[in-house]
């Protein structure tokens, strides 16, 4: 039964993300912004919802087990970078080796994707080098955290100015499918695109508090710390929507929409969310995160090095897959 509900849980988030997520490229289409944007921005803002809520909720509302708590909270904060930079991009070249072949290319809007890989990695280093620092020097550790939150939101105000110049490049955004909530015979306005926007985070809270609880009840089943389960399992379960989309972006070579998915979700998650860890648990390096830390580095490092060179090849992505593969031989061993 335990298992069902996990599963229930995991699948009220995904269409909750989806219903999200087709919503936001409609507000997209409408605001004439581009691709880019949309991607970086927009689509990796919403469907980052699930794992930005799942340590929220665990932190502030989870189990009565404060200690349980913060591990699923830590767990869910490190784990979602470390499954985009590694598994969801590799995934990308898995989908497309037998139409690309293993030297094809993949040719996102350079610009807006170098931006993302420099800012994450600038923020996700400054975040792990906060783990460091001891817990008596707070005031620190919290300006640091601040400069997070201030970074991510220049980050916003520098994709945004490059918005105007790359529609006019042809990268303006178009929805791939109609309004969802139009299928059933609503008008296509603004208050029902937005209604459609409202339900889609009420469902995500909704899947995301039901899915701390499973996860804090499973790792006792499986003789395995809830740190580790968090790690291993919640990031697998809320990337499912980055990964969707963009596979489904990159099959039809839509390849700035699918890259800026994850490498804009990848900010996020390497600025806000650090910045929520240090505020709100112990923040530091203990030995079951290092090597997911160390992993998540080397695949953004590693990508953003082959950008320097030009576009990004097919087999290229498969260092990110051995990235992952290694990790989980560490981290089970």
């Amino acid at each position: 039964m335990l298992w069902m509900h996990l599963a229930g849980f995991v699948l009220l988030i995904l269409a909750a993300s989806e219903i999200f997520v087709n919503a936001l490229e409609h507000l997209g289409e409408r605001l004439g912004i581009s691709e880019g944007v949309t991607g970086s921005l927009f689509a990796a803002v919403g469907t980052a919802l699930p794992e930005t809520l799942v340590p929220l909720i665990a932190l502030l509302a989870g189990t009565a087990d404060p200690h349980a708590n913060e591990a699923i909270g830590t767990g869910a904060i490190l784990g979602a970078p470390l499954m985009l930079s590694t598994l969801s991009v590799s995934l990308l070249a898995l989908v497309t080796l037998r139409r690309r072949g293993f030297q094809g290319e993949f040719a996102p809007e350079r610009s807006g994707i170098v931006r993302d890989f420099n800012m994450f990695l600038a923020s996700f280093s400054l975040a792990c080098a906060v783990m460091f620092i001891p817990h008596g020097n707070a005031a620190l550790r919290l300006g640091f955290a601040f400069v997070l939150l201030l970074g991510y939101f220049l980050y916003v105000l520098v994709t945004l100015r490059a918005s105007a110049h790359l529609v006019q490049s042809g990268h303006g955004t178009e929805a791939h499918a109609p309004l969802m909530l139009t299928r059933i015979g609503l008008p296509d306005h603004m208050a029902v695109l937005l209604f459609q926007l409202a339900a889609g985070i009420f469902m995500l809270v909704q899947g995301a508090d039901g899915f701390i609880v499973a996860i804090h009840d499973a790792a006792p089943l499986l003789g395995i710390s809830p740190l580790l389960l968090a790690l291993l399992i919640v990031p697998v379960a809320t990337e499912l929507p980055e990964k969707v989309n963009s596979i489904r972006w990159v099959r039809h070579r839509r390849d700035t929409l699918a890259f800026g998915n994850i490498t804009g979700a990848m900010v996020f998650q390497g600025s806000i969310l650090p910045a929520i860890g240090i505020a709100l648990t112990d923040w530091q390096p203990h030995r079951e995160i290092m090597p997911g830390i160390v992993c998540t580095l080397a695949g953004a490092l590693w990508l953003r090095l082959c950008l320097m060179r030009g576009h990004l090849r097919v087999w290229q992505l498969g260092v990110n897959a051995a990235l992952y593969a290694g990790y989980l031989a560490i981290s089970l061993h």
